[in-house]
């Protein structure tokens, strides 16, 4: 599919600018809000990206053309390869087909798979394209993993006498001051 890539929407108080650089060249495969080229105007260099993932088919400004706003400076072919037919699909988007199948978990979904033991791969995503959510994972494995009982504490470590870090002879000494005037009564 063939789209226009036009200059963008310059500010209120210019009229024209000028292409400074192309950064592909017809045939050259870009990226979705990759940067395609520059348009320089007397107050600030704007920067026009590809509208999707495909290829430059033609330029019609060369660097150094001036444009106005909104003007056609370039045609873009959507979906294409650099050599390959308009008809073929990218790699991008034939990788991407295997991880949308994937699904994934949300933060919410680890935590509980994580709690219950559960793999969270292994379990069937109900969510918006397949994506495991924490129901999913709670309908999976409705019993959490037993944990330590909340009143039980974990031994603290006290480091031994000669790790400690002494405290400077000059806070002693003001501490020792306060404590001997009797203000800490």
């Amino acid at each position: 599919m063939s789209i226009d890539i036009k200059a963008p929407q310059f500010p209120e108080s210019v009229a024209e600018g000028s292409v400074a650089s192309w950064h592909k060249r017809p045939g050259e495969a870009c990226r979705r809000d990759e940067v395609v080229a520059d348009i320089e105007t007397d107050k600030v260099v704007l920067e026009v990206v590809a509208p999707a993932d495909g290829t430059i088919a033609e330029i019609l400004k060369e660097a150094g053309a001036t444009v106005l706003s909104q003007e056609v400076i370039a045609r873009f072919v959507a979906g294409a390869t650099a050599g390959a037919p308009d008809g073929a699909a990218t790699p991008a988007a034939e990788a991407a087909a295997p991880a949308a199948d994937a699904g994934g978990a949300g933060p919410a979904a680890r935590l509980a798979a994580a709690e219950r033991g559960v793999d969270p791969a292994q379990v069937k995503g109900s969510g918006k394209g397949g994506r495991v959510t924490r129901e999913d994972v709670l309908a999976h494995a409705p019993q959490a993993l037993p944990r330590r009982h909340p009143l039980q504490r974990r031994q603290r470590r006290v480091p031994p006498r000669s790790r400690r870090r002494r405290r400077p002879r000059c806070r002693w000494r003001a501490a020792h001051r306060v404590v001997s005037s009797g203000a800490c009564r």
